[in-house]
């Protein structure tokens, strides 16, 4: 399950600075999104897909956006990422 495979991903890190895993499954890196400000990461990811068919045009969209507050004490320039 999503879960089991996200705890897997916490457990492997032992990283004690980590804020948070987003999964952006199914969405390639141009299309993600992350800005730190005003004490908060926001991470948003946004998929469109157009298809033309002989009914006319079909286009499928999908997005997730998470906003994490950053803990006290956290400067928003030290805030790293990878995808």
């Amino acid at each position: 399950s999503m879960q089991r495979r996200l705890n897997r991903m916490l457990d492997s890190s032992h990283d004690d600075k980590l804020l948070a895993l987003v999964d952006v499954e199914g969405f390639v890196p141009k299309e993600i999104t992350v800005t730190v400000k005003d004490g908060k990461v926001k991470v948003l990811a946004e998929h469109r897909e157009e298809h033309t068919t002989p009914r006319g045009k079909e286009c499928n969209y999908k997005n997730i956006m998470k906003e994490i507050s950053l803990p006290p004490g956290v400067s928003e320039d030290k805030v790293t990422y990878s995808l």
